[in-house]
This record gives structure tokens, sequence and C-alpha cells, in this order.
């Protein structure tokens, strides 16, 4: 049996973090219909902008929280969280592509509610999932690449026994853990570092959720891990 283990190395830079999962099963990821997907991208590009309230883009607290975050931990000149990335290209009038049709549903919720969210094939992990410190020689591959760029010592990572997953926490993936068409399984991540915000994380796993059912099928398991909750089953 698979787990997802937040470990305490992560807890000691983040105690008050809530980290959302839900675990999907049984879906049809095939892409189909992708002018609906683009439609969502579309409305939730033009939501994603009321959280942008702030003249300067890296002062709205939706982005600047995030940098604060990143000051915590060694990460790779530039990287931004994923939620940052999302934002900027929305801010900028710069559509975001249909890649898959769960990809693209979560990344509608990510706009949404301006809360980063990831996902990955199950059925591609090696043991256990974790997220944790990074020991600075795990094998990381990213989409476009066949160079090995392992994160940084003390870098926070999603990582199983084969590699990194996810560098500098949710910031860029590995290929060989992505959800593709073929994707049967999938472990979706959503974060919070803003306590403030935990009605809004736990609308959009539900929101998220639903939609991934509607479109693509399947059947889900919602969890919320804290401090006090570290590690649940993924299958």
């Amino acid at each position: 049996m698979k787990k997802f283990i937040v470990e305490d190395s992560f807890w000691e830079l983040f105690p008050k973090a809530k980290i959302g999962v839900i675990v999907f099963n049984g879906i049809d990821n095939a892409i189909k219909n992708v002018e609906k997907y683009e439609e969502l991208l579309r409305e939730s590009e033009k939501q994603s902008l009321l959280h942008l309230t702030k003249e300067d883009f890296s002062t709205n607290d939706v982005i600047r929280v995030w940098r604060d975050a990143f000051q915590r931990f060694k990460t790779k000149k530039g990287a931004r969280s994923s939620i940052e990335a999302l934002l900027k290209r929305a801010y900028k009038g710069d559509h975001i592509g249909s890649i898959n049709p769960l990809v693209d549903i979560y990344n509608s919720i990510s706009l949404r509610y301006a809360l980063p969210c990831g996902g990955e094939d199950i059925d591609t992990f090696i043991g256990n999932v974790r997220l944790t410190t990074a020991r600075g020689d795990e094998s990381f591959i990213t989409l476009g690449t066949d160079e090995n760029a392992p994160p940084y010592e003390g870098e926070i990572v999603y990582k199983d026994d084969a590699g990194a997953i996810c560098r500098c926490w949710n910031w860029r993936e590995s290929v060989r853990t992505m959800l593709t068409e073929k994707t049967e399984n999938a472990f979706l991540c959503m974060e919070l570092v803003d306590n403030k915000r935990e009605d809004e994380l736990n609308n959009a796993l539900g929101e998220l959720a639903n939609l991934v059912v509607k479109h693509i099928g399947g059947s889900y398991r919602i969890s919320i891990l804290d401090i006090n909750n570290q590690e649940i089953s993924v299958g």
C-alpha cells in the first residue's frame, strides 16, 4: 500500500501549512472535446483577476505569501510557485493552453481560487511519496529535457524512492510521474500556507473533485494533511 507522507523536516519550516490531497481512481483522461476545457480555462482566467487587486503584481497577497515561503528554503534562481506562474499569464492575457482533461480542470480551479495545485500518476510511483527536504542527490528530469537536474540539499520537494517528483515545492514536475491521457489513478495536491484561507481550500478541493467526476468519471477521496495528520494511503 503506497502512502503519502509529509515529513518532519517540512513541518519544521511550515508548521501551519495545510496540504489538501484528492486521490482519484478509475478516471478516463483521454483527450476529447478540447474546446470544452479551453472554455473552462478562459472563465477561470477571468475569475483569477479578482485576486489581483494591487497594481504591483508581486505585492498581491496570493503572490506575496508564496514568495515569502520560497525564501525559507534553497531554491533554483528564478523559481516561482505554480500559482504565480499561472496568475502572471492570466494577468498578461496570455491564455493557458489545454494539456489533458485532468490538468485543465485542476489548472482552472487553481486559477479560480489562486491556490497552487498539481497532480501525478499514482501508478508511476515507486514506493511511498514524501513532501520533505531533499538530500540533494535525487534524480530529476523535467519535461522538454533529458538532463538530470537534482534538487539542492534542503530544497522542499515531493519525491518517491526513485527520485524527485516536483522541485521547489510546486515549481516544476518530473516527466516520470506526470499526468497523461493514459492516467487512470491520480494524486492531486493543493497547498496552503496562508491559514486565513482554510475555507477557500476546502471549497476548492470539493469543487475540483466534483468537476473531475462530472467530466472524466471515477471516484475520489479527499484528505487534508497538517502537522497533526501527516500521512495517508494513496493506493
